[in-house]
């Protein structure tokens, strides 16, 4: 049974970026494709690195590759954040990919921040940061 991801969230879902390259493929109606390179990902879509941004709006089958294995959904590409990144959302996703995603997320999340180091949501370490 596919999983169709909520428009309307109370909280943003967790999202992750990968250290390794991960490869993505997109296929729209009629045989068109493009490839590109994973940036972040959550279970309700993500940012891909593209050569050249496709139209806004454009619905194609996302599919890439994990260490839990291929994860494939409809996904609908939203309008780009600069030449070569451009976000998606997942349209719909089968359960079993959902499933594999969200273990993708927990895991590389318990990898990159020890369970015992708060995450902070304030703007502190920005705060610090700046010359004024």
């Amino acid at each position: 049974m596919p999983f169709a991801p909520q428009t309307e969230f109370r909280e943003r879902a967790q999202r992750v970026g990968f250290e390794e390259k991960t490869p993505v493929v997109v296929r729209f109606p009629g045989g068109v494709r493009c490839s590109a390179q994973l940036k972040v990902i959550s279970v309700t879509g993500g940012l891909l690195c593209l050569q050249r941004p496709v139209q806004p709006g454009a619905v194609g089958k996302l599919m890439f590759l994990t260490n839990k294995g291929c994860i494939a959904g409809d996904a609908q590409m939203l309008t780009p954040v600069a030449w070569d990144r451009q976000p998606f959302k997942f349209t719909t996703l089968q359960e079993e990919d959902h499933y594999r995603l969200q273990t993708v997320i927990k895991r590389q999340l318990s990898t990159a921040r020890p369970k015992d180091e708060p995450r902070r949501s304030d703007n502190t370490d920005l705060e610090r940061l700046r010359p004024w």
